[in-house]
């Protein structure tokens, strides 16, 4: 499984539609909200909004807060958590109605909803030297398209990729659990041998695109936009070579045929000893020890594959401030508390995330790879390691919309499935990616 299985699964909310309903209900651009000064004054009341962490966060939060106002004690927090079904809308109607808290936690789709409009504060111009504070990665992913040097969230946790295996259907196919692929090509040459071995037992991996664009693009050196970072560049024959292996893969029986367009539980295929290679997520890997104990004896963990680039890309939850908020000094201080190092590592013990503050990750916890054989422990130790050599240009770009992905995607899939050949599929989807972000730049 791609980065991208891992890191695009927190809110699809249409933010292409949302966007356009900014834009009708007259929440304009960066000169329709009036950004706020520093003070020098730490005092006011704050709204925190966070995304779903109630009921099992709750002590840590309060917590944080308490300890914030402690500090400051001229400044109450008020904490807001809100489920993730439905998030986009609430912010289009929280905006529509001047009314976004000054802290709030966003999502890489949320982020760009509110960021593309001009709604939130550029951070690198309060605090520009805490760039040096992130992983590598994690500060630059909150800049935006055209705006210069700006950065328009604190990154908070952060998720990397790993790679998660059944070693005991490796052995099944003739592999060695010992040497698991490395790149996007001997990931797709162990696919292949495992369809010819299995017998039609297991597969290896899912088949829907949507959960390796454009991360295995990424991986194998193909250039997904161009230097200005205004059109897509994606149609090359390197990608029509990688919709040509998918084709035989889907073919040969490597992926479960009715993964393709619809969204099976993968949880369920991997814990029933069904498919080969689950999702590249240590927090999956806690998952499975605790729903399917006997597939968790099972699971290998190892670093993912990253191809040509070398590094992974990273999905960071990131803190945004309100760029009219009336209490800037009190909202800036506050979202760097919450994602300062032992705050970060705090959470980081109750939840399967990781610090996106360099000192935090730097803590024993995450190096502790125990006597070697726990797979959590292994995924854990894994991940932080791979965080360090995170980078931007591993990231999915902000351009790569979920409107622009399910654009690709069903191109791909109709290739896959040999309904039109790979090369009208990627030439097709270049163009209609194409569409739309001349589209969004149009807004």
């Amino acid at each position: 499984m791609t980065r991208s299985q891992v890191i695009r699964t927190t809110l699809a909310a249409g933010t292409a539609g949302l966007l356009a309903a900014l834009s009708a209900c007259g929440v304009g651009g960066p000169a329709a909200v009036q950004e706020a000064e520093r003070t020098g004054k730490v005092a006011g009341e704050i709204t925190f909004r966070t995304l779903q962490l109630k009921p099992a966060f709750t002590g840590y939060v309060q917590g944080v807060i308490d300890a914030f106002e402690q500090k400051y004690p001229q400044v109450k927090v008020r904490w807001e958590d809100v489920p993730g079904d439905g998030y986009n809308e609430k912010l289009v109607a929280d905006a529509q109605a001047g009314a976004l808290p000054d802290v709030v936690n966003l999502s890489t789709d949320s982020f760009q909803l509110l960021g593309d409009r001009g709604m939130l504060a550029d951070v690198a111009r309060l605090d520009g030297a805490l760039a040096r504070d992130y992983v590598p990665g994690a500060w630059e992913q909150f800049r935006l398209p055209g705006k210069g040097a700006g950065v328009y969230a604190y990154p908070w946790y952060v998720t990397p990729e790993i790679l998660t295996y059944n070693k005991d259907l490796f052995r099944k196919a003739g592999l060695d659990a010992g040497k698991p692929p490395t790149s996007v090509d001997e990931f797709f040459d162990y696919a292949e041998q495992i369809a010819r071995e299995s017998g039609g037992r297991f597969s290896a991996f899912m088949a829907d695109p949507k959960g390796r664009l454009p991360g295995d693009w990424q991986k194998m050196g193909i250039p997904i936009l161009n230097e200005r970072q205004d059109a897509f560049t994606f149609d090359t024959d390197r990608a029509v070579a990688w919709v040509e292996r998918m084709k035989k893969l889907y073919a040969m029986g490597a992926m479960p045929k009715e993964s393709l367009t619809k969204a099976d539980d993968v949880n369920q295929l991997y814990g029933s000893g069904k498919i080969v290679f689950g999702p590249g997520s240590p927090g999956f890997v806690k998952d499975i020890k605790r729903n399917a104990p006997q597939v968790y004896d099972r699971t290998q963990v190892a670093g993912a594959v990253t191809g040509t680039l070398g590094h992974i890309g990273i999905y960071a939850q990131c803190l945004g401030i309100r760029k009219d908020t009336k209490h800037l000094d009190a909202a800036t201080e506050f979202a760097k508390w919450v994602t300062n190092g032992p705050n970060q590592v705090a959470f980081s013990k109750q939840a399967t995330i990781y610090p996106s503050n360099a000192a935090g990750l730097a803590d024993p916890y995450f190096a502790d790879r125990g006597d070697g054989t726990d797979a959590e422990t292994l995924a854990r130790a894994i991940g932080a390691e791979q965080l360090k050599t995170a980078a931007l240009d591993a990231n999915t770009p902000v351009q790569w919309t979920n409107q622009v992905g399910d654009a690709v995607v069903r191109e791909m899939q109709k290739a896959v499935k040999g309904e039109q050949d790979a090369k009208t599929a990627v030439r097709k989807a270049q163009e209609a990616a194409n569409r739309l972000l001349a589209d969004a730049a149009k807004r």
